[in-house]
């Protein structure tokens, strides 16, 4: 145990983040920079190391974390960074983008504030990158065997990573010019700057991954091909198809969907844009859906300038305690202000869109709402609450409906799909097609970079099986697991 006592005399402190009038200037990191690693020990030394860890049921990738607490708490940091990559392929990203599900599973949480468990990941990592403990992991021999992997996100990267060190000849195939995906194209700098996917994938290249950017399978490669050419090929797509809102006033211009504002934005601070076709410099911001991808949009459209930021939700304000209904060590719906809300804006609650109103030259500019709420299990909309907000830019973050069937990747391969229309598949990830497997949100369907890592990791123990017979890698979950919620 790091501190008998760590639990009780140490409260509980987090990051510290920049100054909002500094940092809505930049693309920066919200964190001020070193500024975890003069408390975080004391941080790691409040863990209990609980007889029974819930923590680690309340992380997919099963993370050893009482053990890389307590050689934090005693500033090992070698010994903290080999456990904690025992576990996770890339622990600076969950690190940063993660929500934490571990931490309200946390045995502490059930009477006092959780430990920092995601902020000592990052410390560890961050400190194992500036102390070159992370190194290529080059297999020892090769196994002459063959895997393509479809899409570079976070399940496609750490399985081809787990592969490629199981002695197979990977290659990742990814349709944008850039390897990343969501991480990539869909993460705000913001939140986690590129140079830590770059260093990564100079890692995993070192280590024997090929990588072939802009090629869309299905497209650009016919799948039934590739599967020809692989000994086996691994699909992590993603589920890339927004969920629309078909309302009176969709197609005028100004209306755009979350995917498509994000990304223009990330290509700007690549270098690729001086400034963005579609940007909030100047405009009545209104953002579409109150999660994750939305606040996304929020602190975009506060960097581009926007003249106001609205954010709507059709479900009622959740609490900032924890329901009866959703007991530790579930995963609680809390009231969540981001570095993004931080920055201001509004955010309505209980209000679903009628319909958008446009100029003469067919420019969104205003939205009508409505307040709704649940009566018998049904969503109804409450008379005499209609109001009109301005809208010059409308994004739509209201998550996503499956994997891409457009590009013809399901139908060449002759895929067959679940009753949600993810790519189904057995308890080893495979789909229908022989040597064909899925992992992350393609088979999973939208969730959490944790949940896309662990299934990355666990369909390479699949893959690995197929082309060997057995398999020494590890596989911290089944395609059938659910996160710790009631």
């Amino acid at each position: 145990m790091a501190d008998p006592k760590g639990f009780l005399t140490t409260g509980r402190e987090v990051a510290k983040t920049r100054p909002v009038g500094e940092r809505v200037k930049d693309w920066n990191e919200v964190y001020v920079p070193g500024s975890l690693l003069p408390i975080i020990s004391k941080q790691a030394g409040r863990c209990m190391d609980c007889g029974i860890p819930f923590c680690h049921n309340g992380c997919p990738l099963g993370n050893l974390i009482p053990e890389w607490n307590d050689y934090a708490y005693r500033e090992d940091w070698s010994a903290a960074s080999e456990r904690l990559h025992a576990t996770n392929n890339f622990p600076e990203f969950t690190g940063r983008l993660c929500p934490a599900p571990c931490e309200s599973a946390c045995v502490l949480g059930i009477n006092q504030p959780a430990v920092t468990i995601k902020n000592v990941e990052v410390s560890i990592i961050d400190k194992a990158w500036d102390s070159g403990d992370v190194t290529p992991q080059p297999p020892e021999r090769l196994s002459g065997k063959t895997v393509a992997v479809i899409g570079s996100g976070p399940a496609g990267l750490a399985a081809a990573q787990q592969l490629t060190r199981a002695g197979h000849t990977v290659a990742v195939f990814e349709r944008a010019d850039r390897i990343g995906g969501l991480l990539r194209y869909g993460i705000p700098e913001f939140k986690m700057e590129k140079s830590h996917i770059n260093r990564r994938i100079e890692q995993m290249r070192a280590e024997g991954t090929k990588f072939r950017t802009e090629v869309e399978i299905g497209k650009d490669i016919d799948a039934a091909k590739l599967r020809r050419r692989y000994d086996a090929v691994v699909i992590a797509a993603g589920a890339t198809v927004s969920r629309d809102l078909p309302v009176p006033g969709r197609e005028l211009n100004g209306v755009h969907f979350a995917m498509e504002y994000l990304p223009l934005a990330n290509k700007v601070q690549e270098g690729d844009l001086t400034v963005s076709p579609i940007t909030a410099e100047g405009k009545h911001v209104v953002v579409i859906g109150g999660g994750d991808t939305g606040a996304d949009c929020v602190g975009t459209a506060h960097r581009q300038g926007a003249a106001s930021v609205t954010q709507l939700e059709i479900m009622p304000q959740p609490g900032e305690e924890r329901n009866a209904n959703q007991p530790w060590p579930t995963f609680p719906m809390l009231y969540k202000v981001t570095s993004a809300h931080e920055e201001g804006g509004e955010r309505l609650y209980s209000v679903s869109t009628t319909h958008f109103e446009g100029d003469e030259d067919g420019n969104v500019q205003s939205l009508h709402l409505i307040e709704v709420e649940f009566k018998d299990g049904k969503l109804e909309q409450k008379a005499g609450t209609e109001r009109v907000i301005p809208a010059q830019l409308v994004t739509l973050a209201m998550g996503f409906t499956g994997t891409d069937q457009a590009n013809g990747l399901v139908q060449q391969f002759g895929l067959e799909l679940d009753e949600r229309g993810n790519v189904a598949r057995d308890e080893d990830y495979a789909t229908n097609v022989d040597g064909v497997y899925v992992a992350g949100d393609a088979g999973r369907g939208q969730s959490l970079i944790v949940w896309a890592i662990a299934e990355g990791r666990s369909a390479a123990r699949g893959v690995d099986r197929f082309l060997t017979g057995t398999s020494a890698l590890h596989a911290p979950i089944r395609p059938t697991d659910r996160s710790l919620m009631v």
